[in-house]
């Protein structure tokens, strides 16, 4: 039978109000589950007063898994997991309402590798916005995504529109980890550039979810002349063109004019009617962070620094770098607040 558009569209309508209540069968099980454990743990916490609190737990365990066999996560460890959960979140007052917006797996991974509230806080709140896995998440939190999205150092708020510059700010990191290349540590800009096309699933993994290559040495054309970008990516939730520069050496401030020149000939060119204005991110090996902050103050065009490194490890002084408490929680409620 052939479909009208009519019926088409009727049908896809049908498919949608399913899947939503689908995703909303889920979130309420989840959050009856996470309800569950947090009652668990919160009454092994408090028993652990008592004489018998502690070595109650693997009893309890047997007689869970014994009582109700076809349910899982009653083992000892998983059951000390909720003690801690609860221990280490009810007294927390912004974690609270929270802790039944992921799953118990997520919850668990932020609990054991964040110790800082306001950390555990932005990748809850990062995993339910971008709905990241299991693994995608601890890859996010073993490459510093919290202390990198706080540093990031960006002209967007200036200029970009109100409805992308939050999601934008979110897509550019301070530093990016390209630690699964293997590179020596002098190397030149297009031995950067191959190495990086050349392991495309991890360094499209490394930028976020939301980014898709489009191609490397990109070619503009003006007045007969050619001029290449080195990478040129896509952002689906932004709908515009990333231009990405990569240098080998320190942030210098006629990068950003560079940038500027590519970004107004790929909005001229090559942006189609539908899509957003490109942004551009120049990645260096090192920059100092008050030149950058002085160059991209005059720049009309929306322009990220960040810098990379080969290594998993975190710079020394990263943490120093970190603004104190309410800046953070600030700029974390920027980050999130709906638009």
């Amino acid at each position: 039978m052939t479909l009208n558009r009519l019926q088409r569209n009727f049908i896809a309508e049908i498919k949608e109000k399913i899947r939503l209540a689908q995703y909303e069968a889920l979130k309420a099980v989840n959050t009856n589950l996470i309800r569950l454990y947090w009652d668990i743990g919160r009454d092994i916490s408090e028993r652990q007063g008592e004489s018998w609190g502690q070595s109650i737990v693997p009893v309890l365990s047997v007689e869970l898994q014994k009582e109700f066999p076809g349910i899982s996560g009653f083992s000892v460890s998983n059951l000390w997991s909720m003690a801690q959960f609860y221990t280490e979140y009810h007294d927390v007052e912004f974690l609270q309402p929270l802790v039944g917006e992921i799953s118990w797996t997520k919850h668990i991974a932020i609990l054991n590798k964040c110790k800082d509230n306001q950390e555990r806080r932005f990748y809850i709140l990062a995993t339910k916005k971008f709905g990241w896995s299991k693994n995608v998440l601890i890859h996010q939190i073993e490459n510093k995504t919290y202390e990198k999205y706080l540093l990031g150092q960006t002209n967007f708020d200036e200029t970009l529109p109100d409805t992308i510059k939050k999601q934008a700010v979110l897509a550019v990191k301070d530093e990016y980890t390209f630690d699964f290349i293997d590179m020596a540590d002098e190397h030149s800009e297009r031995q950067l550039e191959s190495a990086l096309v050349n392991n495309m699933r991890s360094f499209l993994l490394e930028m976020g979810p939301q980014f898709t290559f489009i191609g490397n040495q990109f070619k503009l054309t003006i007045d007969d002349k050619e001029y290449f970008i080195d990478l040129l990516l896509y952002h689906r939730e932004l709908r515009c063109l990333v231009a990405i520069e990569l240098k080998i050496g320190e942030f210098q401030p006629e990068y950003k004019g560079k940038m500027e020149f590519y970004l107004s000939l790929l909005n001229d060119k090559v942006k189609l009617p539908h899509e957003n204005d490109a942004i551009g991110i120049i990645i260096c090996k090192e920059k100092n962070r008050t030149i950058v902050e002085y160059s991209l103050k005059t720049s009309s065009m929306p322009i990220g620094v960040s810098t990379y490194t080969t290594s998993a490890k975190l710079p020394k002084d990263y943490k120093r770098l970190l603004p104190d408490s309410k800046a953070i929680s600030r700029k974390i409620d920027r980050f999130f607040e709906e638009i």
